[in-house]
């Protein structure tokens, strides 16, 4: 009795803090969804509007839907390059190599840093004064000197994107890396003895086998897209004018800038719901793939 006691006991601190940070930020966000909530009113929060807030975001607000666009088109982009590159330097590096463990893990360091600070590394490196890719492409490309990068709408997305992907590339080619040391070399070894070339081998053979990897590769990187904030807030700030405000940074800048908490809440849970179909998918490739 006392053991079966215990065990529970020893679970409740943990428990006790999964609640606080997260179960009753959900549970509170959801329901301030559903009020008025703005911070710049006394009597927080002001008054019921039921489903008014989805409403307005989903068919009165049309920097909703811009934010959206720009989500969708961001991770779209990042994702595949993203995936993409890795993939090649996976392949690249899988086989082996003198120096293969060093490079793996010079490979974590970008990982490694925040995406805030990537964010304020890229900021400098794109600055059209004294900015390391201004200074490169000065020497080498001079029509691209002097551009100012993040004042132009679709230069300012493409640094974002770039970003992105520089920052995640050494992870997911680490994970691909893991995911192509488990493919039994038997089968490698018969496609090259039946005469395969290395593109089918690595079409008919590699990348059947590395499904399930590239699938839960693809759809972890596609949750950190969705909700990415910090790296854009810190290296356009959502600009110029919406061109790059993703959706996290729509709902920061209305909650925290305008103070409308119960609007913001609702468009919280509205980019929730393509989370938990991911989160869905993520969870049933991952226990299909243990149960195997």
């Amino acid at each position: 009795m006392r053991d079966h006691v215990l065990k529970y006991l020893l679970v409740l601190p943990a428990v006790v803090v999964v609640f606080a940070t997260a179960i009753w930020p959900l549970v509170r966000s959801f329901v301030l969804s559903f009020y008025q909530g703005r911070l710049t009113r006394p009597g927080f929060p002001q008054g019921f509007l039921g489903w008014e807030n989805y409403y307005w975001a989903l068919f009165e607000e049309p920097a909703f839907w811009n934010s959206v666009l720009v989500t969708t088109v961001y991770s779209i982009l990042t994702v595949g390059l993203t995936v993409i590159i890795a993939l090649g330097f996976a392949l690249l590096l899988a086989p082996g190599g003198r120096f293969r463990m060093s490079v793996q893990t010079l490979l974590i360091l970008p990982f490694a840093m925040s995406p805030a600070l990537i964010g304020v590394s890229f900021r400098f490196m794109f600055n059209p004064e004294f900015g390391l890719f201004d200074a490169f492409f000065g020497f080498l490309i001079p029509p691209l000197a002097d551009i100012s990068w993040l004042a132009d709408p679709q230069l300012a997305f493409a640094v974002c994107v770039m970003a992105d992907v520089w920052g995640w590339i050494p992870f997911l080619t680490l994970v691909l890396i893991g995911g192509l040391g488990a493919i039994p070399r038997d089968s490698l070894e018969a496609a090259q003895v039946d005469g395969a070339n290395g593109w089918q081998v690595f079409k008919d053979v590699t990348l059947p086998q590395l499904g399930p990897v590239l699938a839960v590769v693809i759809i972890l990187k596609s949750i950190f897209s969705i909700k990415t904030f910090d790296q854009v807030y810190m290296l356009t700030n959502g600009g110029p004018g919406t061109a790059t405000q993703t959706l996290s940074h729509y709902i920061y800048f209305n909650g925290m800038k305008y103070g409308q908490i119960g609007y913001s809440a609702s468009a919280a849970w509205l980019m929730v719901i393509p989370m938990i179909f991911l989160t869905y998918a993520y969870a049933k490739l991952v226990f299909r793939k243990n149960q195997q």
